[in-house]
């Protein structure tokens, strides 16, 4: 028999103080080794192992009174225990999803649509400084969704002449922007 266990067979007051001793000395005991043990089976997770050898503890004293209190059938029945709940442990962490922690509110944007009317005002400010053939061309192809045979019908004019105006109206609409620090 185990020394440190072995004085156990002596009466107390009561028996929820023997509980509480043998716990403590069961813990004193085993702890140790359980915990050691129980790393291996949690891939070396320090605060698991710990978590489940404090719960394998109190499942052990909430059954002392139906325990065996023989060294090597304690230590079988401790280890049966960590590993069910080891077992349970993985079950639910395969179920539920990962848990993350949320962000400070400091580094959450909220999309308010401020940038995108910005940068409308400031396009629709460089488009007014196009020329007035420059403007059609890229208000009837880009702004109205129009093919260039489409915007050459509306405006009257060829449409090889639609792409040319487009291609310098583009070319000079970009200029303006870089301008004014929007585009690269």
């Amino acid at each position: 028999m185990c020394p440190v266990l072995g004085h156990l067979d002596g009466r107390f007051e009561s028996a929820d103080a023997e509980a509480e001793h043998r716990i403590a000395v069961l813990y004193q005991e085993f702890g140790g080794p359980l915990l050691r043990h129980v790393r291996k089976s949690t891939g070396n997770d320090l605060q698991w192992a710990e978590d489940v050898v404090q719960e394998t503890i109190v499942r052990a004293w909430r059954n002392s009174a139906r325990l065996q209190w023989e060294p090597s059938l304690i230590w079988a029945w401790l280890l049966t225990v960590a590993r069910r709940i080891v077992i349970d442990g993985r079950r639910r962490k395969s179920v539920r999803p990962q848990e993350v922690e949320p962000p400070e509110v400091d580094m959450m944007s909220v999309p308010d649509g401020s940038e995108r009317a910005l940068s409308a005002m400031v396009v629709a400010d460089a488009l007014r400084s196009l020329s007035p053939e420059h403007r059609e061309v890229i208000e009837q192809t880009y702004l109205r969704d129009r093919t260039i045979s489409e915007a050459a019908e509306i405006l009257g004019i060829p449409p090889g002449t639609v792409k040319s105006r487009l291609y310098y109206g583009i070319r000079a609409l970009r200029e303006l922007l870089r301008d004014k620090g929007v585009a690269g």
